[in-house]
């Protein structure tokens, strides 16, 4: 993989990358599809593709813990066991683990939990986190990091910081580098301060590139959100991918790009079409409403997408009441293609710098109406 930076716009820190992979490129920003189980849910890894999208996550605590991570390395590693061929990338599986441990289970080691499918006491540590993602065989993998909640004090976020950073030096030492790449991660809620310093010191012990961490938890304000992408873009370097981890609003992304960030990853757009949610330019609209009944209209004129061009919101209103699988997988389908068709308008606003005008006409039609 090679990753560069094509240009800069002019009027934001916005960048066009080009990510290149066997043969193929892949521009950025970028939104990725999230394939928690190594399948993004509802879909084949075809429809995947037809959505445009180009890396796809994996999870790192799930697939260690079911179907195991060394059953996937004999299968071939996750691209041959999902039979997905584009570039794939696995998260630490740190998010999980504190998700479901508490304060007292997180040491100098690593963390203790609960296997939550069969009640085994189980240590995940840093270079354990590496030995999993090894083994998965994804091209990008990620640093195991503590990811606090946004309102953690500022006194637990600058140690959570330095013990994040002391985890990271033992995950680089255990990491072969075997056709992979090795991100870490800055954290630090929205102070600068603290981002300053976990960015740089990150920097420091090298990395292929860097993710931008805790800012898609324990609901913290836009503004918080914002401010992070900011405080840490700016000490990270201009040649290695940014990333804003668990960051699926369309506003968001578009905010996040504003402030230098290359690519994004969320479950969002298919855990919004099994409630029956889909994207559109005049913001997020609920299928289960009524007034869609006899709405014999696409989604979304304006999207290519397979769902809107041979179905309407009336049919996929009785699939999702009915209950219906194929409801959740075209609302899917949409979800995820609406969000990589708005990373290609901003990619084109970036080659013309017109990302503010975006931002401003977007902004105009999407209501967020439920």
């Amino acid at each position: 993989m090679k990753f560069e930076v094509q240009k800069k716009e002019k009027n934001t820190q916005a960048r066009l990358g080009k990510i290149t992979y066997q043969g193929k490129t892949y521009e950025t920003p970028m939104f990725m599809p999230v394939g928690t189980q190594a399948t993004v849910k509802t879909l084949s890894p075809e429809e995947v593709e037809q959505t445009k999208a180009g890396i796809v996550l994996a999870n790192t605590y799930h697939l260690w813990l079911r179907p195991g991570d060394e059953i996937i390395k004999q299968a071939g590693g996750l691209h041959q066991f999902m039979n997905y061929h584009g570039p794939m990338l696995t998260d630490s599986g740190g998010f999980q683990v504190f998700s479901l441990a508490k304060p007292k289970d997180i040491s100098e080691e690593g963390v203790t939990f609960k296997n939550q499918y069969n009640g085994d006491k189980l240590l995940l540590t840093p270079e354990k986190s590496i030995q999993i993602q090894e083994n998965l065989g994804a091209d990008i993998i990620m640093s195991f990091d503590e990811c606090p909640p946004a309102s953690a004090s500022k006194e637990y976020l600058q140690k959570s910081v330095e013990r994040t950073l002391r985890w990271a030096k033992r995950g680089k030492a255990v990491f072969h580098g075997n056709n992979q790449w090795l991100f870490g991660i800055v954290q630090g809620g929205a102070y600068e301060d603290i981002r300053k310093f976990s960015a740089e010191e990150t920097v420091k012990i090298g990395f292929d590139g860097y993710s931008i961490g805790g800012v898609a938890n324990d609901h913290e304000s836009k503004e918080d959100m914002y401010k992070a992408f900011s405080y840490s873009t700016k000490y990270l370097p201009e040649d290695k991918i940014r990333y804003a981890m668990g960051i699926g609003e369309p506003i968001d992304i578009i905010e996040g790009v504003i402030r230098g960030i290359d690519i994004f990853d969320c479950v969002s757009p298919t855990r919004l079409a099994r409630h029956g949610h889909a994207l559109t330019r005049h913001g997020q609209i609920n299928l289960k409403n009524s007034k869609y009944k006899t709405d014999f209209t696409p989604l979304d004129e304006t999207c290519d997408c397979y769902a809107c061009k041979h179905y309407t919101k009336a049919y996929i209103k009785h699939l999702i009441q009915a209950e219906e699988t194929f409801g959740a997988r075209l609302l899917s389908i949409h979800n995820i293609r609406f969000l990589v068709s708005l990373t290609e308008q901003i990619r084109q606003s970036i080659k013309e710098d017109k990302l503010l005008e975006l931002k401003e006409n977007f902004l105009k039609e999407y209501e967020g109406r439920k």
